[in-house]
């Protein structure tokens, strides 16, 4: 920060009582008796006084002027000093959203039916979890008030990123996943379970899991419905999504070729898990849909925030410091440029 670009009215002093400093050299000088000097030296009396006063004359004004100099500087050392001592500094008035929202756990499907490209245009070939990296991401990116944490889960569940205020890294983390990186199965029963120990102490009423599949469960060794009991002893909501259609959709086979396969989604589960913890099932059949479903979800779970002001102090007293320095060592300086005039002068 500049000095040139200070705001009065950002200008504090932290201990301004210490202004009551500038008056003291005045008591000093006033308050304290004038030392008189006792001068027993005999008294020469020269007849050609005017001559001596003629002759070094020149020499009198350059002192009287270095004195005057001294005080100046004398005087400018201890306002600077007291300024250094009042601690000025420049505090700026903050706003911050202090976090009275809510804990979301996002729980991914990537098992290998994520592959199917039923999400696919006629210029782009998309499957389910290239169009979830998308919605999902921005759905995070937009929680600026909450925390937001990432379940991962196929043949088992893993929590890939863990409750945080940097949404920004979820939505990334979510993008750099692959499909299969935790098996081919549907682990759904234990990716909430995962969910509910990662929520489980934090605040009542803020506890929130978006699950987000496209199958049936194959590969849990805790029973979904087991998993969402759970959840609702702990308060928290689930929110379920149904991701791709039920019928042939197109699929990436082993040989890089594309088949029509029978895909099956078990939407009386993810119904059930919803009912069960009170929150909502959705079904996805199209990018567009996806993103309404979460629109839908972040018009439901409104963050509760509150506004604190804080103070960021910036200090100043070098400024006045080293002014006062720099006083000092042109004081210092001062003797020697007064016998330079004297000799320039005689």
């Amino acid at each position: 920060m500049s000095i040139l670009n200070i705001q009065i009215e950002n200008l504090h002093f932290e201990w301004p009582f210490m202004a009551a400093l500038l008056i003291l050299p005045l008591l000093v000088r006033f308050l304290t008796p004038a030392i008189k000097r006792k001068v027993n030296l005999p008294i020469l009396h020269f007849p050609h006084l005017e001559i001596l006063r003629t002759t070094f004359g020149g020499a009198t004004p350059a002192q009287k002027q270095s004195n005057k100099i001294f005080t100046i500087l004398l005087s400018l050392f201890w306002l600077c000093l007291t300024l250094t001592l009042m601690r000025p500094q420049i505090v700026d008035q903050m706003t911050e959203v202090e976090n009275q929202g809510y804990d979301i756990m996002l729980a991914v499907d990537l098992s290998g039916s994520m592959r199917a490209l039923d999400f696919s245009t006629e210029k782009q070939m998309i499957n389910r979890l290239d169009v979830a990296k998308v919605v999902v991401g921005d759905f995070v990116k937009e929680r600026k008030n909450d925390r937001a944490g990432l379940i991962l889960f196929g043949d088992y569940a893993y929590q890939y990123a863990p409750l945080t205020f940097d949404t920004a890294s979820v939505s990334k983390m979510l993008n750099d996943t692959v499909i299969s990186m935790a098996g081919d199965g549907t682990a759904i029963g234990d990716a909430i379970g995962l969910a509910v120990k990662s929520l489980r102490d934090r605040p009542e009423k803020s506890r929130i899991v978006i699950l987000l599949t496209d199958g049936e469960d194959t590969a849990s060794s805790i029973p979904p419905a087991q998993a969402a009991k759970l959840a609702k002893e702990y308060g928290i909501k689930i929110y379920t999504i149904g991701i791709g259609s039920t019928s042939r959709v197109p699929y990436p086979d082993q040989y890089g070729g594309i088949v029509m396969a029978n895909m099956r989604l078990d939407e009386v589960l993810l119904k059930n898990i919803a009912q069960t913890t009170g929150g909502s099932y959705f079904k996805a059949t199209d990018p567009q849909a996806l993103k309404k479903t979460y629109e839908k979800i972040n018009a439901l779970e409104k963050s509760k925030a509150e506004t604190r002001q804080y103070l960021i102090r910036t200090p100043l007293y070098r400024y006045p410091l080293g002014a006062g320095i720099l006083c000092l060592i042109t004081m210092a300086l001062l003797p020697l440029l007064r016998r330079r005039e004297v000799r320039h002068a005689t």
